[in-house]
Formats: C-alpha cells, sequence, structure tokens
C-alpha cells in the first residue's frame, strides 16, 4: 500500500544554475513507487510564491505528472519576509501554460485533502510552515485527522553558525508558524540540518544519473553540475563548494515512504520567536530522563546516507 502525500514547497528549481534540492525532493514524490502526491502546494521562501508557483507547474510538466497545485502564503505570518543572506540565483522562467491546474488558496486545500481521508494523508513540508500554521488555525481537527507531517526544518544537535540567520532557514523565515505546528498536538517528523547536511550529491553521483538514459536523469545531473559549480563560485572555502551540494529537502520526502532509512529520537521541541538574534532557532530536549515534558515529536538524529543516496538516484533514474 502506497503512502499518501501532500507536499508543501517554496520550489526554486528551474534552468540549470538554481537551487536543486526542492526541485529534487518534488520529483522524488513523483518517481517513488511507495508514494502517491495528491496536491503540491506552494508557499513564499527560497522564491516569492508566484515564482514558486510557476516553477513547480513547469517541472510537474518536465515530469509529466498531474496534480493539483495550490498557491499558497505570499508573506510569513506576522513578520516581513527576511532577506536571506544566501547568494542563490533562481532561474526564472516565463509565466506556466494557463491550462495546467492550478489551485487557491493552499490552506483550505490542505484542511480539505485531510479532512476527507482521516489518518490517511501525510504532509510534507519543505519551506516556510506558514500553509501549515494557516491549516491548522482554519481547522484545528486537521491535527487529529493527519496521518504525519514530515517536516525538513530546524537544527537540534548543533546550530547554523550563521549570525545572520540563527534558526535554520524554514524556521527563521516563518519562527511563529514553525511555533503553531510545534505546538498543535500533530503527529510530527522532524528532519533537520543536523541529518540533511550529511547527505550530499556529488558529480560522480550526477555521472551515474546522466548515465541511467533517462530524460530527466540528465536534466537533473546537468542541474547538479551547475549547482555546484555556482557553490563553488560563491562560497569559496566553504565545505559545500567542494565538488559536492547537501540534499535537504530530498530526505524529508524520503522520510515519509522509507522511515527507515534515518534513526529517530522522541523530542520535545519548542522554538525561539521573541529575540531576532535567536530567531528561529529550535530547542530540542532529547527526552533522557522520564521527568515531563512529554515528547511533541520525533526528530532525525542519523541517516543512512549511502542507503538514500542509491534509493534517490534510483528512483530518478526510473523517470522518463
Amino acid at each position: 500500500m502506497t503512502q499518501r502525500i501532500l507536499l508543501d514547497t517554496d520550489l526554486s528549481m528551474g534552468q540549470p544554475g538554481s537551487e536543486i534540492d526542492d526541485g529534487f525532493a518534488l520529483a522524488l514524490a513523483v518517481a517513488d513507487p511507495e508514494l502517491t502526491l495528491e496536491l503540491v502546494t506552494t508557499v513564499n521562501g527560497n522564491t516569492d510564491v508566484d515564482t514558486a508557483t510557476r516553477l513547480t507547474l513547469d517541472l510537474l510538466h518536465r515530469l509529466g505528472h498531474h496534480v493539483p497545485v495550490a498557491r499558497g502564503a505570499s508573506a510569513p505570518l506576522l513578520r516581513d519576509t527576511p532577506r536571506s543572506p544566501a547568494d542563490a540565483e533562481v532561474a526564472r522562467p516565463p509565466g506556466s501554460d494557463p491550462g495546467r491546474r492550478e489551485l487557491s488558496h493552499a490552506a483550505r486545500h490542505l484542511v480539505e485533502h485531510v479532512l476527507a481521508a482521516p489518518g490517511e494523508l501525510t504532509v510534507v513540508a519543505i519551506g516556510p510552515l506558514t500553509n501549515i500554521a494557516l491549516a491548522l488555525a482554519l481547522e484545528p481537527r486537521m491535527a487529529a485527522a493527519v496521518r504525519e507531517v514530515v517536516v525538513m526544518g530546524g537544527v537540534y544537535l548543533g546550530q547554523t553558525n550563521l549570525a545572520s540567520m540563527p534558526g535554520e532557514f524554514n524556521f527563521w523565515v516563518d519562527p511563529e508558524a514553525a511555533a503553531m505546528v510545534l505546538a498543535s498536538g500533530a503527529p510530527l517528523r522532524l528532519v533537520g540540518l543536523d541529518v540533511t547536511r550529511l547527505v550530499r550529491l556529488s558529480i560522480e553521483d550526477a555521472s551515474r544519473m546522466r548515465a541511467s538514459g533517462g530524460g530527466f536523469a540528465s536534466f537533473a545531473a546537468d542541474c547538479t553540475d551547475e549547482w555546484i559549480r555556482h557553490l563553488a563560485r560563491t562560497v569559496p572555502g566553504d565545505e559545500r563548494g567542494q565538488g559536492s551540494c547537501a540534499l535537504h529537502d530530498p530526505l524529508a520526502v524520503a522520510a515519509a515512504a522509507r522511515p527507515d532509512l534515518l534513526t529517530w529520537r522522541d523530542a520535545y521541541v519548542t522554538l525561539e520567536i521573541g529575540a531576532e538574534r535567536t530567531r528561529g532557532v529550535a530547542v530540542a530536549d532529547l527526552l533522557s530522563t522520564d521527568s515531563p515534558p512529554q515528547p511533541n515529536c520525533r526528530v532525525a538524529v542519523d541517516v543512512d546516507v549511502d542507503g538514500f543516496l542509491a534509493h534517490l538516484v534510483d528512483m530518478l533514474g526510473r523517470l522518463p
């Protein structure tokens, strides 16, 4: 039996040279036979929500996959959209084909899908959590009706080491939304930078994808090569520029179908939303004692790197 999922994304993958991990996450959600993708919602984050929506529609068209896309929040719940310290350049294609299925508004569609199939749908959130928080505020029953919410966000065994962005990007953009989701009572799995930084796609991995012969795999390999080159140019000396790039978002998608690829710990996680110097910082109690608080999530603390990379390359190689 396949796992039914709804994917919430701030997708910014366009032409080669743009960031790849959110686009690879969408491709993995389409390619994995253990997953059934039923809805994609878009949110402001890596790029503005209109661009994220166009890029999502374009990528689904390239994949030959027909699924509704719902445009979501264009800004965080209570704050202005922050300026990211990241220097990623996103290729922005022309407007999407008006014949493609684009809906509005994301929060309403998330609620409708989840309540129509209680206990059956997993939400995979790989951008800021604005849409998820709005859906829970619109209908609090969603917290009990969703099978699980898998979140790419946070840092639990370390820190970002960036004074300009103390919290992981998705939590930093909209900390109030992330705090609402953590306090909602929904079953949560959190995949943070602690583990996503461990899974890296190399030039050699890209060559393996290209050798698979699939049209999308060849495109994905070109995008990988160009993104790694971009990182080498823009972050010289940084470990990201040493012939590989991290795969943050695809790991969260993989966790929905293959949670066995990761090691999980029960945890109680809260979020810093007050002082700007600690904005979006996750405070994780890994519950090493029997005393309160009770866990509100499961946090990934390790990953089978080789197993995940083999899974990703295999799945993307199956796409036409």
